[in-house]
């Protein structure tokens, strides 16, 4: 995944969480970071004083540490990224990295019983049908987008391989 991608996940993560968007700044130190930059270099770059960018930074990675619910350092944000992109992933979410760490259920029993229809739902209509079409098209664009090959889509949606294939690549 590359750096406009990344940044794009964060902006939308803390948005998520604090309703604000990053400011530039914060883009350039996140980048800077992943770049293995100093501070210094950052500060140097971007015409920033080098104390403004070391504050800048500290307050920033605290906001990333109670975004992600665990602790975020400049020696670590990689690797929580990574993680943090992989887990929303593996779970569908669009936006719902808020609550992305909670499952509301699991059915952990191997040989469960076929659950009972409920007679009172009615029947998927050709809209719903054509609505779930569109949303899978539009995910697997979006997986494709963050560098996932047909064959990890098609693991990460349990679908099959042919299915995913079936999309055009064009969007």
């Amino acid at each position: 995944m590359d750096s406009p991608q990344i940044l794009q996940f964060v902006d939308e993560a803390v948005y998520t969480n604090t309703g604000k968007r990053l400011n530039n700044l914060q883009r350039r130190i996140i980048a800077g970071i992943l770049k293995r930059q100093r501070y210094a270099d950052v500060a140097e770059t971007h015409d920033y004083s080098s104390q403004h960018v070391k504050k800048a930074s500290h307050e920033l990675l605290q906001m990333l540490s109670e975004v992600f619910g665990e602790p975020v350092k400049k020696s670590n944000l990689e690797s929580v990224l990574e993680r943090q992109i992989n887990h929303n992933i593996s779970l569908g979410n669009k936006n719902t990295i808020k609550n992305s760490n909670k499952i509301s259920y699991i059915n952990n029993c191997p040989n469960a019983s076929t659950p009972t229809p409920d007679q009172s739902q009615p029947k998927n209509t050709d809209l719903q049908q054509k609505t779930k079409n569109q949303t899978k098209i539009e995910t697997i664009d979006k997986l494709r987008q963050f560098g996932l090959s047909d064959e990890q889509i098609a693991e990460a949606l349990d679908i099959p391989l042919k299915q995913v294939k079936q999309v055009d690549k064009d969007g």
